[in-house]
């Protein structure tokens, strides 16, 4: 735990119980903050007073003596209607900030060298905050990952040097931390996403790039340029001082770092050198993942790793469960797991990364199906459609071959059974559903572990080496 020592002796409200909310009340009491703790679902206010914490209807009493309000990330800040506990905040002059902002304010307390990786961006956070983390290790660093991708950040350990905290940071919680200065920050990409909290595209792109804008002095931000967002923020960037490392997997860069016929390729001041080789890495599948793999590269030079261990730490990646996790092998067979595609411009990646697949899809239907998806058709030796969007997207895939399995037990065993049959020396079973789960499973985890289970009872599948 990193005990917030910056409210020691003040009162502090807290809303939004879940984990980073629960996690954020811990810290600031063993601060010496006093901590008002309330949430609109009385089961997590349940939770609290379980863990010892004071609780209120925050609507019912005075805002006069709290210093600040700490806001769960799930809690509206200004779209669609800020939360009315944000605007008991503002009538109060109370400031509205989450629980990386207490971090940030800790760090610069106690440790402001300590090496702190922030990443954001639209898609592939996860994966790169994972990579990173790994590298980190693999270079010596006692890491400690969290933030977005699951651990509250006030649950590791506090910083220090010699210990680097790489979080991952959705555009809600840039939104609460407003102080943000990581040492290094990573924003790989924009696209239209979330407006429903952010009112339009360019709001939401602006949050995003607090982050990177935030670097602070010595530190370094880096920018993947390949949508037009985010090359105009790399130039705000420049013209402010910042050091910006460019990131393009799709065009040479004549300065930053690009990825080209596989090879991590650095260029600087009319030269170019080779970083590290992707080739052959079954967890970097994908030119979205060669982003990925690009950032986190980056972010490893700035840190002073060497490329010797950079190399060995992309080859050594397991991959993140969920995401193209490659979780076994039968013969010729690949399988693998990409549940957390769960719309069709995650799943397009997945499908973009193999030639000969087998393809588990289905789900909770989202907006617009699987219509985005037919330039990827002709890969799709047959496909095995499950849950509601079943007959949907049988309509969709229209003269591509494939069954209507309703179960993913039924789409395991048909899948495996076809691949294996139709002698395709790199035959791959995906599952990458371009659906929400919630019709047959609570989450995508559960969809995918589900997944990894009936593969794995296979007989004679095998660990991916």
């Amino acid at each position: 735990m990193i005990p917030v020592t910056s409210f020691a002796g003040k009162t502090v409200a807290v809303f939004g119980l879940g984990g980073s909310g629960l996690a954020s009340c811990h810290a600031l009491k063993a601060g010496g903050a006093e901590v008002i703790a309330a949430d609109d679902n009385a089961e997590n206010v349940a939770k609290a007073v379980q863990a010892g914490f004071i609780t209120a209807d925050l609507r019912n009493v005075s805002w006069a003596n709290f210093a600040a309000l700490v806001l769960a990330p799930g809690v509206p800040l200004t779209h669609p209607v800020p939360h009315w506990s944000v605007l008991k905040a503002r009538e109060a002059g109370v400031e509205v900030i989450g629980d990386i902002e207490l971090f940030c304010r800790e760090r610069r307390r106690h440790a402001p060298d300590a090496p702190f990786v922030a990443i954001t961006g639209t898609n592939g956070k996860s994966t790169t905050t994972a990579l990173i983390a790994h590298l980190t290790k693999v270079a010596g660093y006692d890491t400690q990952m969290g933030g977005n991708i699951g651990t509250a950040i006030l649950s590791l350990e506090p910083p220090r040097m010699g210990r680097v905290h790489v979080i991952e940071m959705s555009s809600y919680q840039i939104d609460l931390t407003p102080s943000l200065d990581p040492s290094v920050g990573i924003l790989l990409n924009v696209s239209e996403d979330h407006i429903d909290r952010h009112g339009t595209i360019e709001h939401y792109a602006a949050v995003k790039e607090r982050l990177v804008a935030g670097v602070q002095a010595g530190g370094t931000a880096i920018v993947g340029v390949d949508d037009g967002y985010c090359r105009d923020i790399a130039d705000r960037l420049d013209r402010t001082g910042k050091n910006v490392v460019r990131i393009s997997v799709k065009n040479p860069l004549a300065s930053g770092i690009y990825v080209e016929h596989g090879t991590i390729v650095r260029a600087a001041g009319g030269a170019r050198s080779e970083v590290a080789a992707l080739g052959g890495i079954g967890s970097l599948r994908g030119l979205h993942n060669a982003q990925n793999a690009a950032c986190a590269a980056a972010a490893a030079l700035a840190m002073g790793i060497s490329q010797d261990v950079l190399q060995d730490g992309l080859r050594s990646f397991p991959g993140l469960a969920h995401r193209m996790e490659q979780v076994g092998r039968r013969g010729n067979v690949l399988f693998v797991n990409d549940s957390k595609g769960t719309n069709a411009d995650a799943t397009a990646h997945a499908l973009s990364s193999f030639a000969d697949i087998f393809w588990i899809a289905g789900g909770k239907p989202k907006a617009g199906g699987i219509t985005s998806l037919t330039g990827f058709f002709p890969r799709i030796s047959k496909a095995y459609l499950i849950g509601e969007a079943a007959q949907e997207f049988s309509g969709t895939l229209g003269a591509v071959p494939h069954e209507i399995s309703q179960t993913l037990d039924v789409a395991v065993e048909h899948a495996a059974r076809d691949a294996e049959a139709s002698g395709l020396t790199d035959a791959v079973v995906l599952l990458s559903p371009a659906c929400a789960s919630f019709d047959q499973y609570r989450n995508f985890e559960i969809r995918g572990t589900r997944f990894r289970e009936l593969v794995q009872a296979l007989p004679g599948v095998k660990p991916v080496v």
